[in-house]
């Protein structure tokens, strides 16, 4: 199999697998605090034990190591709202919100990275406005509010990829990760005293819960970016945002065939998802030409989890 070949198919893998993590957060008992707290620590023990980490963060300036722990404090709000908005709703409704990322990060990038605004991405921006009403109109009453949380966890989404970006050639991946979800670990510590919550905040999961962790930590997170670094050296930029950006479609369907999701909502839904989702995949093909050669991206830091810059 040729090298280029065998990419895509490793690309397709990551992306499958980072499907999985909405599924997983419906599936896991625990609220969206905990979750993504324990999902947060458990990432971070890994890449303690990796000696590259230890040597490149002592070697690392402070204001830059400070500059990560900032950005590390957006990366847990977008997790902690991305789990409420699946617990508030279904996974679909929040693998669809977080498929609004790409567009808020169209608008808000020229904005953070101070480079000139180009009128066609405000045009994507516009152009999921239907397909957003149509979504909102397609669920029961009691799950908007899960598309607003999630739509906020897209909006956080745009901010700390639009920052990443701009300090991308600054850091070695797993550091900057392992700063950033070390940071937003002691960050929800901090937040949950304020946070109403019923119990202890952070409770210790049961056996279920904690299988499903693991495999959110490590086989949702770990594995696909390693494969993902690998891939990244045969693929370009451009060819794999467009991948990246079936995340949601992977989710979608995931959540049809093993949860059922498709008897909760109607026709007007997946009608949005598929306005939504058109005007995702068109914004690469606007902007083809103005890309930079490709960037690793950082570890799980996402649930739409570009891989590029």
């Amino acid at each position: 199999m040729q090298a280029v070949s065998k990419a895509r198919l490793q690309i397709h893998f990551c992306v499958l697998l980072w499907g999985f993590t909405a599924i997983l957060g419906k599936l896991i008992s625990l609220p969206a605090l905990p979750l993504v707290w324990w999902r947060m620590l458990l990432v971070v023990a890994a890449l303690l034990l990796v000696p590259k980490v230890w040597r490149t963060l002592r070697a690392m300036p402070a204001r830059l190591r400070w500059a990560y722990a900032g950005i590390g404090v957006l990366v847990s709000l977008h997790w902690l709202t991305f789990y409420a908005a699946i617990k508030l709703s279904n996974a679909s409704v929040g693998a669809t919100c977080i498929a609004l990322g790409p567009v808020f990060l169209a608008l808000l990038e020229p904005w953070i990275a101070r480079r000139r605004f180009d009128p066609r991405e405000l045009l994507v921006g516009v152009a999921v406005v239907p397909g957003v009403a149509m979504v909102v109109g397609g669920v029961p009453h009691g799950m908007r509010m899960g598309i607003l949380v999630g739509t906020l966890s897209a909006l956080f989404v745009a901010l700390f990829g639009s920052l990443n970006k701009r300090l991308a050639d600054h850091g070695d991946p797993l550091t900057v990760t392992c700063i950033e979800l070390g940071t937003g670990t002691v960050f929800l510590t901090l937040l949950a005293p304020l946070l109403p919550h019923a119990g202890a905040a952070f409770v210790l999961p049961g056996a279920h819960d904690a299988l499903l962790l693991l495999a959110l930590s490590f086989g949702c997170t770990l594995l696909p970016f390693a494969l993902a670094l690998v891939a990244l050296r045969h693929m370009s930029a451009f060819g794999t945002q467009m991948v990246t950006n079936l995340e949601p479609v992977y989710a979608i369907v995931l959540a049809m065939l093993l949860l059922g999701e498709q008897r909760q909502l109607d026709g007007w839904f997946y009608a949005g998802v598929a306005v939504i989702l058109a005007a995702v995949f068109v914004h690469p093909l606007l902007t083809r030409r103005q890309r930079r050669p490709e960037q690793p991206e950082l570890l799980g830091t996402s649930e739409s989890h570009g891989v590029i810059d």
